[in-house]
């Protein structure tokens, strides 16, 4: 087997790039539930004093900014491996073992 080069190339995305991917994904997803959330309120029970713009507005960008939040956060954790699963992974994914029948292996008796 040939040794690994030492520049293995372009790597995937940083933790970074992947809280930072969660973050769009968590607010884009939130604020679209804000504004269904905050249309049926506003159905249901008013605007009141603010008025339907600003009350849907708070609706969203407080559903947008919390699951966000919480989607950021759970896209770091997911990435983030443990040395022992990063090893079990490589292991489960390597070529298999095979090894050479042995002669006195079991054989069935003839009856």
């Amino acid at each position: 087997m040939p040794p690994m080069p030492a520049n293995r190339g372009p790597q995937g995305p940083s933790t970074v790039d992947k809280l930072k991917m969660g973050a769009m994904m968590g607010g884009t997803v939130g604020v679209i539930i804000g504004f269904i959330f905050g249309t049926v309120n506003i159905f249901r029970y008013g605007a009141g004093a603010n008025g339907i713009m600003r009350t849907l507005g708070q609706y969203m960008l407080a559903s947008g900014a919390t699951f966000g939040f919480f989607m950021s956060i759970g896209s770091v954790i997911r990435t983030d491996a443990s040395p022992i699963a990063v090893e079990a992974f490589a292991r489960a994914q390597r070529r298999p073992f095979i090894m050479a029948q042995r002669s006195d292996a079991y054989r069935p008796r003839n009856q």
